[in-house]
């Protein structure tokens, strides 16, 4: 069985980039179907791992795994002899985001997966409490319907994986992170496990980060109801960072 989801840019269309997608606890690479068929038809390449083994008591060991993981995987999304079309982004959520920004902070990280960008979506706060219930659940991750369907309608799905505790030390590696690449960090206003203020500090402490909220939106901020305007942000963040973080688009007079 393959180790990946991939979207390939529509053909005849030169691919703009390489986006490599982490899930977060207890979701599938089928959660995020939608978002890589969005950023593909945009021409980007997306590829969507699996979510990363996190082990509380060798969390050392479980970033130097994930990390050949990614390195694995952009080396294997080349399409010809002189590799992957960069810039590469890595996407992660939830305890996916975490993992990605831990691993960029340290030292010794593998130069095949070391990305251009970097968007970090939902990353949890060190006092999130207990989900509940399945609804319960549902109803912290997202307010969309239909994401809310294809939650329950996957069989991979592991539920009740938001009331797993965090590693402290991976919270504090993520928000600690000094990351070297421009950073694009999304929550939701309506997330109960963020910590909007963390957020801030660790987007105000980077030297090229944006925290971009987005209103009404849950837990799962890539896939909630907002996500036409998500994917957007993204698509609009990677094409600045294709443009030497020069915005392609600015807003001259507006009367709204």
């Amino acid at each position: 069985m393959t180790e990946y989801t991939d979207f390939h840019a529509p053909e005849g269309l030169r691919t703009r980039g390489t986006v490599l997608v982490v899930p977060g606890r207890g979701e599938t690479r089928a959660t995020y179907t939608r978002l890589g068929r969005r950023l593909a038809a945009d021409a980007y390449r997306v590829r969507v791992v699996g979510a990363p083994d996190l082990d509380a008591d060798g969390l050392s060991g479980a970033l130097t795994r994930f990390g050949d993981r990614l390195a694995a995987a952009a080396e294997d999304a080349a399409g010809d002899e002189d590799g992957f079309v960069r810039p590469l982004a890595l996407v992660g959520a939830d305890t996916g985001a975490a993992a990605v920004a831990a691993l960029l902070g340290r030292k010794g990280a593998p130069s095949a997966v070391l990305p251009d960008a970097v968007v970090l979506a939902g990353i949890p706060g060190t006092a999130a409490g207990p989900v509940g219930d399945w609804e319960d659940e549902l109803d912290v991750r997202t307010a969309c319907p239909a994401h809310r369907g294809t939650l329950t309608g996957d069989t991979g799905i592991r539920r009740g994986a938001l009331d797993e505790a965090v590693p402290e030390a991976l919270l504090s590696a993520a928000y600690g992170s000094d990351i070297g690449v421009p950073v694009l960090l999304l929550t939701g206003d309506a997330d109960p496990l963020a910590d909007r203020e963390a957020l801030a500090h660790t987007a105000k402490s980077l030297p090229r980060a944006r925290l971009s909220v987005v209103r009404d939106a849950h837990h799962d901020v890539l896939n909630d109801m907002q996500h036409r305007s998500v994917a957007a942000e993204v698509v609009t963040f990677l094409e600045t960072v294709r443009n030497e973080l020069v915005p392609v688009v600015t807003v001259d007079s507006s009367a709204w």
